[in-house]
């Protein structure tokens, strides 16, 4: 999911904030216990999302107003702060929070610190409605399980492809798209040669010091290059060959890409997208709605092409890379436990999720069901986004999803960022400083 004027997403403070130590919440559970669920009283709940889901939130409320005659109360945070946002509005007694959509990554630390519902139970025992098995299994899992415990479900499906503007590409006798990475790095160096003195460059790489914008630049390349976070043992192999070869191909494209990488986040590289001056751009797949739906902001309308992200060699499959993604919770210590259980089911489902990926104005939400990404409204609309969304439904690759997760995470773009920024030594230098780091984290 993007936007086209304000910074994106994620998760940076939240990192941090969600490092702060579990305060006792047993007379906060007591609280929670008695929950009246609001079935005769207050028909209202407030609802936690980030800044780019401002126009999903808007839908959302009016929807389910609608539906239900439940007033749905947003508070929209930055991404950075909603993870940070959740845990101290639970652990300090405040308990304003009934449900949220914090990123995947953080439902470890949120569970540790006691800020989040367990969810087992009732999506066993509403499986018929919730349809488990109708979400793509390679977003099911890392966005709701925990432990062997579902702490939330899919809302944002989130992942990245490569975008590309035609008509720089033509202007630069680039006659396809690029394959593999090495081609891509051609690619951006041919486009910045010919054209960066009059301000338009090969690609926009997000390189602000941020897990959900530098490292998401990391792990599309990890994905590429066939790496992984962890080993189906759970140990860090954050410095195997091919995530050196990732980190590599990072330090590579930075002196040809959009200025300043070090310094470009969402609204950074989404601008100079919308705008016509760079030629690539690896983002969230309804990148290609908000091209075609942004009011006349868009030079890119109808001049843009979508495609797989690169691999290491041609022919290879694309992976894709599980970069962001929201998942619905309930707040621990809301006294709307059913309420905001039936809202998270609602906002979850097939039907929401579908409307949600077609909708006017645009809510930047991507496909979390099998159902909504072969939707017949979606293919109609946006064919092209729809086949590379589909990348989804094979071996995707996702962040480590523990209670240790957001630290790992701020642990590998800490040290990408000295990477980059030409004072942290040679890539395998680097990654070899995060293995040592995240094997002392995970007790491996």
């Amino acid at each position: 999911m993007s936007i086209f004027s304000t910074p994106r997403r994620r998760l940076a403070g939240a990192v941090a904030g969600l490092s702060i130590a579990a305060l006792a919440l047993s007379g906060c559970s007591a609280s929670a216990d008695a929950d009246d669920n609001s079935q005769a009283g207050d028909k209202s709940l407030t609802v936690l999302l980030i800044s780019s889901h401002k126009g999903a939130a808007e839908w959302l409320k009016t929807e389910y107003q609608k539906e239900t005659g439940v007033k749905i109360n947003p508070v929209i945070v930055p991404y950075d702060e909603i993870g940070s946002k959740l845990a101290l509005d639970q652990q300090s007694g405040a308990n304003t929070i009934d449900a949220a959509a914090p990123w995947y990554v953080s439902l470890g630390s949120l569970a540790q610190d006691g800020a989040i519902k367990d969810l087992t139970g009732v999506i066993k025992d509403r499986a018929d409605e919730i349809k488990p098995d109708d979400f793509i299994p390679s977003i099911y899992d890392p966005y709701s399980l925990v432990d062997g415990k579902r702490y939330g479900l899919p809302f944002d499906g989130d992942t990245h492809v490569l975008f590309y503007n035609k008509e720089i590409l033509a202007r630069n006798n680039i006659t396809e798209p690029p394959a593999t990475w090495d081609e891509y790095l051609e690619d951006v160096k041919t486009i910045t040669a010919n054209e960066g003195k009059s301000g338009t460059y090969g690609a926009a790489v997000f390189g602000q010091k941020s897990p959900l914008i530098l490292g998401a630049s990391f792990a599309n390349r990890l994905a590429g290059f066939g790496g992984e976070f962890l080993d189906k043992d759970g140990k860090p192999v954050i410095n195997s060959p091919e995530a050196v070869k990732a980190a590599q191909a990072l330090v590579d494209v930075n002196n040809f890409a959009l200025p300043t990488p070090a310094e470009t986040d969402f609204g950074a590289g989404n601008n100079a997208w919308y705008s016509g001056k760079v030629g690539f751009i690896e983002n969230w797949t309804d990148t290609g709605v908000n091209s075609e739906n942004t009011a006349g902001d868009s030079k890119v309308a109808g001049k843009w092409g979508v495609t797989f992200l690169p691999t290491e060699k041609a022919g290879e499959k694309s992976r894709a890379s599980l970069v962001a993604g929201f998942s619905w919770v309930v707040a621990a210590n809301t006294k709307k436990t059913k309420l905001a259980e039936d809202f998270i089911i609602w906002a979850s489902s097939e039907k929401v999720n579908a409307a949600l990926l077609t909708a006017i104005p645009t809510t930047g939400i991507d496909p979390n069901r099998k159902s909504s990404l072969e939707d017949a409204t979606y293919g109609e609309k946006y064919p092209e986004i729809q086949r590379v969304n589909r990348a989804t439904l094979d071996g995707a690759l996702a962040w480590p999803t523990g209670p240790k997760a957001t630290e790992l995470a701020q642990t590998l773009t800490d040290e990408l960022a000295k990477l980059l920024a030409g004072t942290g030594g040679t890539a395998k230098e680097t990654l070899d400083r995060v293995q040592t780091k995240w094997e002392s984290l995970l007790g491996k």
